[in-house]
């Protein structure tokens, strides 16, 4: 109980510091820089920070597989949602800007950190925030930027994968940005894996948790067709993000 307490106080100073440190570094980086390198400095220093939070929290990540994305297009990055270090995980392979409902930007640092990363922010119970949200998605994924987002809508414990929301699919059709799905596992056991908990102690569980593996397979680009229904291509994703769900799960737990 006392070595996961000290880890508990390690990793939760060490959030703080990171993120207190890196921000003003990052704002400062951001302002100077044309608009044509923003993308690339936002991804270039939230990877950084993402690799960084992960090794604080003890996770090392598994790649499974990973087809490259093509150049000059957007990306719908879709996953399964099954702990708060996804976002970590995801923004450290694809850099590009998350979805996230709003009263995260309203969150004590984490939602100063999160607007200056460029976070759309969605209130998924109001119909006007979330039809706000496909035309902000589709405009980013329309210049060729990287979106991701957990079509689920909320957190689940285990490998099977809900039914999807289809706002972003929407946002995909739209602008006609591949959807790339991508399927996470966590080892089993993992005291960073979500478990039918509050998101509080979510958090607290996982500062305490013994070091662990996530595995993140992605799978090829979807490229949806011009005259295709969005809600065949959330179906479509959905399916592919359980695979790789299950080939993630071999990956993580076969070490």
């Amino acid at each position: 109980m006392a070595a996961r307490g000290l880890r508990r106080t390690a990793r939760v100073a060490g959030f703080g510091a990171l993120t207190a440190g890196l921000l003003p570094a990052f704002l400062m980086h951001m302002q100077v820089a044309g608009v044509d390198r923003r993308a690339r400095v936002r991804k270039r220093w939230v990877g950084a920070w993402s690799g960084a939070l992960l090794d604080v929290f003890g996770l090392r990540v598994c790649i499974g597989s990973t087809p490259a994305l093509v150049a000059g297009r957007g990306h719908l990055i879709v996953a399964n949602h099954r702990s708060t270090a996804d976002i970590l995980v995801l923004l450290r392979a694809f850099g590009g800007q998350m979805v996230s409902r709003a009263d995260v930007a309203h969150w004590p640092l984490v939602g100063i950190a999160a607007r200056a990363a460029g976070t759309v922010f969605v209130n998924r119970s109001d119909a006007a925030s979330g039809a706000a949200a496909v035309r902000v998605i589709a405009g980013l994924l329309a210049r060729a930027c990287t979106v991701i987002v957990f079509p689920e809508g909320t957190t689940f414990p285990g490998d099977e994968v809900r039914p999807f929301r289809g706002g972003a699919f929407i946002a995909a059709l739209r602008s006609g940005a591949d959807v790339v799905p991508v399927g996470l596992a966590y080892q089993t056991g993992s005291g960073a894996s979500f478990v039918n908990e509050s998101f509080g102690a979510h958090l607290w569980r996982m500062a305490g948790a013994e070091p662990s593996r996530v595995a993140i397979c992605v799978g090829k680009p979807m490229t949806p067709a011009q005259d295709g229904r969005a809600g065949e291509l959330r179906d479509m994703a959905r399916e592919e993000v359980q695979r790789l769900v299950h080939d993630a799960r071999g990956v993580v737990d076969q070490g």
